[in-house]
């Protein structure tokens, strides 16, 4: 069993946990969530020894066996294979022992260890560790590329499959869905529901949550809650919670107000002094309760779009790619990932795009956003289309050194400097007032972009994509960085969104929220999906399937 008990947990003077005390009992799964900054990192760092509370007890079996994501990223040229199976700690120390005994010339010792390596399971290391990078979306002819051959996100991959590799009673894993499509997440739920150690997780996917955990421990106030049951059931039982709390608050207001009224009026008199001073000391001892305010939920929407052409796009006979590469010789034909491409993309549709990692939902997305160009056919887009795209990788069009206020001069000049109607001038003042629609206020429209959080950021590329007032909106993967009260607050501007919107994201809650119809990117062709998303969940697990036989 785990047990925090009265523990105290400081980073410099901020206090992030406060006399908490929870217990957590083996095998079960917590989700472990709270506002940006509550603690919850820190908590985790107290559970893998990398912090010590400041006070209280926080125990841990010593017998239990922990493992995690490491957060560097693998600098190697091992093979992916070859990488993940050394993650398996106990396969590696049996390793080590049999060439320890090898070299002694013990015999009884080389039979010892050969029995522990067969017993760590040397004979399927390598099946188990191709098991674990193919259900998180590599393909079979990666299993043998250097891991330095991957980019950040693919390695951040192998990193996790190296955690789940490692035999462990306890898996720590934090925001583990955040380099992932909806194929490798579908797998990596169906994995843990089967781990039978004791799980903890930070994530901000409500679905993933609500499928993998049966605990949930809340991090506000620096304390810790235990709620029994998933995050859906969490939220429900705090939403009881708050009324209740917001009740009690009412009538404990209304009791201080009739002390203070009686305080107020007899304290000036000599013969009521020592009731009023008995009713000081009653307003002190009274237990206060903090007024509820719910977490501050950022909410934004987006102007209406100052044109609708219809349709706004249209895809014939299109192929889309890459070119071949500068240095490529002379006649190297591009790689083509989609081909023959029919589709039309009208006013105020809501399109969700799916499909196994690899297929071409971005590099679709990124045809129609005009950072690559179509390899054959026509592509047509509607008179004053105005398009709105957060990329997957949403923080390069940052620049790291510049303030988000610099950011927006900037695009205000660019928007100006092309001639496009019916935008603010871009007043500093009004750019400044518009950021603080954003949460960026004070001090934050000044601080370099490079010092923010992830979150911070992709509300920053928010903030300039709605500034442009767009009438499509093309979000590839828009809540990798964002929270879960940051999501719901964007599922419920699309919705009142009256231009169009393409998404590609493996947020299911925000798939299902937004979108009303889907295409599938699949086997070289874009087509209409007929199903739902548990269709399309069953469809990838059938995939895989295949794929694995």
């Amino acid at each position: 069993m785990i047990t925090l008990k009265n523990v105290t947990l400081r980073r410099s003077a901020k206090v992030l946990l406060d006399n908490a005390s929870v217990s957590l009992n083996p095998g079960e799964k917590v989700g472990l969530v709270g506002r940006n900054g509550a603690g919850k990192s820190t908590l985790f760092a107290l559970l893998n020894g990398s912090l010590h509370e400041d006070a209280g007890e926080c125990s841990i079996p010593r017998q239990w066996r922990m493992a995690q994501v490491a957060q560097d990223m693998p600098e190697t040229s091992q093979s992916a294979t070859e990488f993940v199976i050394e993650g398996d700690t106990v396969l590696q120390a049996a390793q080590e022992e049999v060439t320890a005994a090898e070299a002694s010339d013990d015999g009884m010792r080389m039979a010892h260890a050969y029995m522990a390596l067969s017993d760590a399971g040397a004979h399927d290391a390598e099946a188990r560790a191709q098991a674990l990078i193919l259900g998180l979306g590599f393909r079979v002819d990666q299993l043998t590329q250097p891991v330095n051959s991957f980019s950040g996100g693919w390695r951040m991959r192998l990193q996790l499959a190296r955690a789940l590799m490692c035999p462990s009673d306890l898996l720590l894993l934090d925001e583990p869905t955040n380099h992932l499509d909806l194929d490798a997440l579908v797998w990596l739920e169906a994995w843990l529901k089967r781990y039978a150690g004791t799980l903890i997780i930070i994530s901000h996917d409500r679905e993933f949550l609500d499928a993998v955990t049966q605990v949930t421990l809340h991090i506000d106030n620096a304390k810790v809650v235990r709620y029994g049951g998933n995050y859906s059931a969490f939220e429900d039982m705090r939403a009881e919670q708050m009324l209740l709390q917001q009740s009690a608050l009412a009538r404990q207001q209304e009791k201080i107000a009739h002390l203070q009224k009686f305080i107020d009026r007899f304290k000036a008199k000599a013969s009521k002094a020592k009731q009023a001073q008995s009713r000081v000391k009653a307003l002190e001892r009274m237990e206060k309760i903090a007024p509820v305010l719910a977490d501050a939920e950022f909410t934004f929407e987006f102007q209406e779009p100052l044109n609708l052409p219809n349709p706004m796009l249209s895809l014939s006979d299109v192929s889309i790619g890459y070119p071949p590469p500068e240095e490529s010789p002379a006649g190297t034909a591009p790689a083509v990932i989609v081909r023959h491409i029919h589709r039309s993309v009208h006013a105020g549709q809501r399109i969700g795009i799916l499909g196994a990692n690899g297929q071409g939902k971005s590099t679709l997305v990124k045809t129609i956003a005009r950072d690559l160009a179509p390899l054959a056919g026509e592509f047509t887009e509607g008179r004053g289309l105005n398009i709105g795209y957060f990329a997957q990788q949403e923080l390069d069009v940052l620049r790291p050194h510049d303030t988000p206020l610099e950011h927006m001069i900037r695009l205000a000049k660019e928007v100006i400097a092309a001639g496009k109607s019916g935008y603010v001038a871009g007043r500093e003042q009004d750019l400044r007032n518009f950021l603080g629609t954003f949460n960026f206020s004070g001090e934050m429209v000044k601080q370099p972009v490079g010092t923010m959080s992830g979150g911070e950021k992709a509300r920053l590329v928010l903030c300039m994509i709605v500034w442009q007032r767009p009438n499509l909106l093309l979000l590839d993967e828009p809540t990798n960085h964002l929270d879960l009260a940051t999501r719901e607050a964007l599922g419920v501007a699309l919705n009142e969104f009256e231009g169009t919107v393409m998404l590609v994201s493996h947020d299911r809650a925000l798939l299902r929220a937004v979108c009303d119809e889907f295409w599938l990117v699949a086997h070289g062709s874009v087509a209409p999906f007929d199903g739902d998303l548990d269709d399309y969940q069953r469809f990838l697990l059938d995939e895989a399937r295949r794929a694995r036989e």
